[in-house]
C-alpha cells in the first residue's frame, strides 16, 4: 500500500476517533451538569465548537506522529496543529470569560431609579472585561510567536511588556498601555461609571460607553463626545452623580426693591411642593445679593437627578414669572432716574402762566 494512502487513512481514522469521542464526551458532560448552575450548561453550548476543535487538532497531532511522514513535512504540521490549538485555548477562555460577565450583569438593572449600585458594577465589569479581552488575545499571540524560533524573542516581549520588542514598537504601543492601565485604574478607582452625569470640556452629558481605549459621552442635545480614558485620570472634570444622583437645583431672579419677600417665597413654596419634580427634601428661598437697581433672589429646589432638576428649574422661572405678572407688578425691574429742573426756567415759566402747575424737581 503506497505511503500517502497509510498516511491518509490514519489521519481519517484520527479525526473519527476525535469526532466520536467529543460527541460521547458531550453526552456525559450533558448529564453531569444538567443539574449544575447555568454558567456550566451554558459553558457547554457555547464551547463545543472549540473544544471539538481542538480534540481533532490533537488527534491530527498524534497521527503526524504515527504516520510515514517526511521529517520536515511532519514537523511543519505539528507546529501548525500547536498554534491552532494555542488559538482554540484562546477562544475557549475568551467565551467563559463573557459568559460569566453577562450573568453577572444579570442581577443589575439600570432602568431603576435607585441603580447606584448597578452603575457602579456595570462599569466596572465592562472595563475589566474589555481589558482582560485584551490581555487574552495578547497571551494568546505571545505563545503562538513563542512557538516560532525566528520571532520567538518578540513573543517574550510581548508577554512581558508589550513595547520591548524594539523602540519603535515601543513608542506606538505607548498610548495603548497608558489607556489600558488607565481603564485599569478607572474600574478600581471608579471616579466614572455608566450613566453618570458630568461635564466634559464645558459639555454636560451621561457617560454612555465605556471601552478599552475612549470613553463615550452622550452630550443632552444627542450629540457624541469620544474621550480618551487617560483623560477621566489626568484632567479635572465634574461627577454630578459620584456619590448620589441627587442634585439641588438653582433659580436665580433678579427683582426691583419693592418686591414683597415673604409673599415670594410662600408662592415659591407652593409652586415647588406641588411638583412632582421635587423629592421633598431641600427648598430655600433667600435674597442673596444688592445690585445696582434690583436685588438678586436665589431659590433652591432638589431633585432626584439632574434631568428633573433641570425641569424643576424651568417649571419654577415660569410659574414664578406668571405670579410676578399677575400679583406683584411693582417688583418688576424698573430702572429709575432723578430729572432737576431748571429753577429760573421754571420761574419763568410760572410768571409768564400763573395758574398752571409744574412739577417740582424731585424723583420721578
Amino acid at each position: 500500500m503506497p505511503s500517502w494512502t497509510i498516511t491518509s487513512l490514519i489521519f481519517i481514522a484520527a479525526l473519527c476517533v476525535a469526532w466520536a469521542a467529543c460527541f460521547l464526551l458531550y453526552r456525559l458532560a450533558q448529564k453531569v451538569l444538567s443539574h449544575r448552575d447555568e454558567f456550566w450548561r451554558k459553558l457547554l453550548s457555547r464551547t463545543r465548537g472549540p473544544v471539538q476543535l481542538a480534540m481533532m487538532i490533537m488527534a491530527v497531532s498524534f497521527a503526524a506522529n504515527i504516520a510515514p511522514l517526511p521529517l520536515r513535512e511532519g514537523n511543519l504540521l505539528r507546529h501548525a496543529m500547536l498554534i491552532a490549538f494555542i488559538a482554540c485555548v484562546t477562544w475557549f477562555v475568551r467565551i467563559m470569560l463573557e459568559i460569566w460577565m453577562t450573568l453577572h450583569l444579570r442581577r443589575f438593572r439600570l432602568d431603576v431609579e435607585d441603580n447606584l449600585l448597578a452603575r457602579k458594577h456595570v462599569t466596572q465589569t465592562r472595563i475589566l472585561e474589555r481589558v482582560a479581552v485584551v490581555l487574552i488575545v495578547a497571551i494568546g499571540v505571545s505563545a503562538a510567536l513563542m512557538t516560532i524560533d525566528g520571532v520567538r524573542q518578540y513573543g517574550v516581549s510581548l508577554l512581558a511588556s508589550a513595547g520591548a520588542a524594539g523602540i519603535v514598537v515601543g513608542l506606538a504601543l505607548q498610548p495603548v498601555l497608558r489607556n489600558l492601565l488607565a481603564g485599569i485604574q478607572l474600574a478600581l478607582t471608579q471616579p466614572i461609571r455608566i450613566d453618570d452625569a458630568v461635564i466634559v470640556e464645558g459639555e454636560w452629558g451621561n457617560i454612555e460607553e465605556i471601552s478599552a481605549t475612549y470613553v463615550v459621552v452622550r452630550i443632552w442635545d444627542k450629540r457624541r463626545l469620544i474621550v480618551p480614558l487617560n483623560y477621566f485620570m489626568e484632567q479635572p472634570f465634574q461627577n454630578w452623580t459620584r456619590n448620589d444622583a441627587t442634585l439641588i437645583g438653582t433659580v436665580l431672579i433678579y427683582l426691583d426693591y419693592e418686591v414683597s419677600v415673604p409673599e415670594l417665597r410662600a408662592e415659591a413654596e407652593r409652586i415647588v411642593r406641588a411638583s412632582p419634580l421635587w423629592n421633598r427634601d431641600v427648598f430655600a428661598l433667600q435674597v442673596t445679593d444688592f445690585r445696582k437697581n434690583v436685588v438678586e433672589v436665589r431659590i433652591l429646589a432638589s431633585a432626584t437627578h439632574a434631568g428633573k432638576a433641570f425641569d424643576l428649574r424651568c417649571e419654577i422661572r415660569e410659574k414664578l414669572l406668571a405670579y410676578l405678572q399677575r400679583e406683584q407688578q411693582a417688583a418688576l425691574p424698573r430702572r429709575r432716574e432723578t430729572v432737576l429742573a431748571d429753577q429760573k426756567l421754571l420761574a419763568t415759566m410760572e410768571a409768564t402762566q400763573p395758574g398752571q402747575s409744574y412739577a417740582r424737581p424731585g424723583r420721578s
